[in-house]
């Protein structure tokens, strides 16, 4: 085993509340436990979800760390673990709010070799963007030459949705700002500003009519689906649970798509250059609350990445 430091820098809040509560804290390195790694990390992506958390919208223990993605070097590994070794390149997540540190401990089943041309920023920010756009993928089941409008389409979750879908020969219509549309258009896609009057633009653009939505920005974007005359059970949304159950719609996130093996196969696509994950800025630990500002201002194109 690596010889290891007694405490470490890592990202918390002691009571819920705006990004002001957000601090970094000296506290003890994770103990390596039986089927578990410990990683040293090189980067930890942050996503809107942990702005909800850190709201108190769900509840759970105080004080609290912060964060699900990561990428880093496995420095220690817990007995009974077989398949990860010292020393390994990773990508991974925790599910206990924590990996926004210098040193992240998680089951040995929730990291997967890093692919060697993935940079350590992008593979920080992958796994929430990376399987929350394939459980939402899946869960409208496009086929090739089908339609399908995704919402938010160039942030971190709607970009790599995009990109799946285009990749398999789905027309995406895009709603995203004016700003966005070049990058969009690269990418195969047919961008659309939002803002009044949204829905005739797509129905100008859909002339073979609509087959299905992914929503990634809010619940307007599930009524719009509705209006637009798509079957509820294909309109998905990753935010807006409660416009989802209202009329049906599927509301399907990364929980659905935890494992290990997807996410090695997106790694994999986003390493060989497949799938772009822009990287909008990076900051140090010590900057987590203008990160989280950035984040919150809601027009970022791709991922916030924190570099321990």
């Amino acid at each position: 085993m690596t010889d290891l430091p007694e405490t470490m820098r890592a990202v918390r809040f002691d009571e819920w509340g705006d990004r002001g509560v957000l601090h970094v804290a000296e506290v003890p390195v994770p103990t390596v436990e039986p089927g578990r790694v410990l990683v040293r990390v090189r980067a930890a992506g942050i996503n809107p979800g942990e702005s909800a958390i850190r709201q108190g919208t769900f509840g759970g223990d105080l004080p609290s760390g912060q964060g699900t993605d990561f990428a880093g070097i496995v420095v220690a590994v817990g007995e009974g673990v077989d398949g990860v070794d010292e020393r390994e390149e990773v990508i991974g997540w925790s599910w206990e709010r924590s990996s926004q540190a210098e040193y992240v401990s998680v089951p040995a089943e929730q990291v997967v070799q890093k692919p060697r041309l993935l940079d350590w920023t992008v593979a920080g920010g992958l796994d929430i963007v990376a399987t929350t756009a394939a459980a939402a993928v899946r869960a409208v089941d496009p086929r090739p030459g089908e339609t399908v409008v995704v919402s938010g389409a160039a942030g971190g979750v709607g970009g790599f949705v995009t990109q799946l879908l285009t990749n398999e020969g789905v027309d995406v219509i895009a709603v995203a700002s004016e700003a966005n549309h070049e990058w969009l258009a690269s990418k195969r896609a047919r961008p659309v500003a939002y803002g009044d009057g949204l829905q005739q633009r797509i129905e100008e653009l859909a002339t073979n009519g609509i087959d299905a939505l992914i929503d990634t920005h809010g619940p307007e974007y599930v009524h719009l689906g509705i209006a637009l005359g798509i079957p509820a059970d294909r309109i998905e949304t990753i935010i807006a649970f409660e416009a989802a159950a209202e009329v049906g719609a599927k509301a399907s996130g990364s929980t659905d798509t935890a494992d290990p093996e997807i996410l090695g196969a997106l790694a994999a696509m986003v390493a060989e250059g497949a799938i772009e994950v822009p990287v909008a800025s990076t900051y140090p630990l010590e900057r987590v609350q203008d990160a989280y500002e950035e984040l919150e201002q809601g027009h970022t194109r791709g991922k916030i990445v924190l570099v321990p």
